[in-house]
């Protein structure tokens, strides 16, 4: 219903006149008739609220708000425009080694949507089957939140000099293991010296895979 209609069902419901309705409001008798007549079909925002109160309605009531469109669906209410649903993406990069540590392409190939819930700052495909026990899967996306360190059994992409590698991390009195998850593979053990060319790049927090 429009405003027009809602106004003058409501005023003879109430058992309200024309001048009734406009004392109370603060406008004119000829204004509340124009109203009701459809001839204006927009007012101020206080007016709208005055007028709701006077007729014991709520605004969206008053203005047929609520008959055309949800509580929470802006989209069809007159001169309020929806916003577009923002996709938060992160760079991805071309890729961590599931198996030997394998070079390292900081080269950014492309740009993925985060999935909802996931907070991560970018992902890398991996490539290797080193991971699939913890599902982690030659090809896959593993998205990776940003930090410089990961609790031990995490897993992680640990920057090797020049070469990452997905692991799991563990810290030992003599250096740091970094486990993979399939039994065909070795434990990359690495002492203390070896450390100051180790780097964790970010933690594993989400995959993306082809297989599943």
């Amino acid at each position: 219903m429009e405003l027009s209609e809602i106004l003058k069902a409501r005023r003879k419901e109430l058992g309200l006149t024309l001048l009734e309705i406009a004392k109370r409001v603060g406008v004119s008798e000829a204004t509340v008739q124009r109203w009701e007549s459809g001839e204006i079909k927009t007012m101020r925002h206080g007016r709208i609220v005055k007028l709701a109160e006077v007729l014991e309605l709520s605004p969206a009531q008053l203005m047929g708000w609520e008959d055309k469109a949800p509580a929470d669906d802006y989209s069809k209410i007159p001169n309020v425009l929806p916003l577009p649903k923002v996709i938060k993406k992160v760079p991805l990069y071309d890729g961590i080694a599931c198996g030997d540590p394998r070079y390292a392409d900081p080269q950014e190939v492309d740009m993925m949507e985060l999935p909802d819930g996931v907070r991560a700052d970018f992902a890398v495909r991996c490539y290797g089957d080193s991971m699939i026990e913890a599902h982690i899967c030659d090809g896959d996306i593993v998205y990776i939140r940003q930090q410089d360190d990961v609790d031990d059994g995490e897993i992680a992409a640990v920057l090797i000099d020049d070469d990452a590698t997905l692991k799991r991390v563990y810290r030992k009195p003599y250096g740091v293991v970094l486990m993979p998850a399939n039994s065909n593979y070795e434990p990359l053990v690495y002492t203390a010296e070896d450390c100051v060319n180790i780097r964790i790049m970010g933690k594993a927090v989400a995959c993306l895979s082809k297989v599943r």
